[in-house]
């Protein structure tokens, strides 16, 4: 009995200190959370970066900066749950599909300020702008990716 309850409470030792990694996983995530309930731990948000999707997106020359791109995108959470606002990842390729820019955008970057909530919702729509300086090579190409 004693090496059986010993064996329980390493279990449970565990479980407590991989909540975090395991509340990342669908399969762990409703348990985790109720045992978070009953014992009053908090978890970080579920993040899925794969489940943001972009719905519409265009790039123009800037309207009052020479030598500038005016890049402006909607995204949407398509999770089944509310998580942080996404890292944009914004590449820019020249003709020949070299990287000719790439740069990192938080959220109060592209929104122009503190998002108005921490998480995006399930479904939540937002827009985005990033004003880009072009550089010595034309860039034809631009891709996003999340974070």
């Amino acid at each position: 009995m004693a090496a059986l309850g010993l064996a329980v409470l390493a279990a449970m030792q565990w479980l407590w200190v991989e909540r975090d990694a395991l509340a990342m996983q669908a399969q762990w995530r409703p348990g985790v959370e109720r045992a978070c309930g009953w014992l009053g731990c908090t978890l970080p948000a579920w993040h899925e970066p794969s489940a943001f999707t972009i719905t519409a997106r265009d790039v123009r020359p800037h309207p009052s900066v020479d030598g500038a791109l005016l890049i402006t995108a909607t995204f949407r959470n398509d999770a089944a749950f509310a998580q942080p606002w996404p890292v944009v990842a914004l590449t820019l390729s020249d003709l020949d599909g070299r990287v000719v820019g790439l740069r990192h955008f938080h959220a109060e970057d592209y929104l122009g300020g503190m998002p108005p909530e921490a998480l995006v919702e399930a479904g939540q729509s937002a827009r985005l702008a990033l004003e880009v300086i072009e550089g010595d090579r034309a860039a034809v190409a631009f891709a996003f990716d999340f974070h």
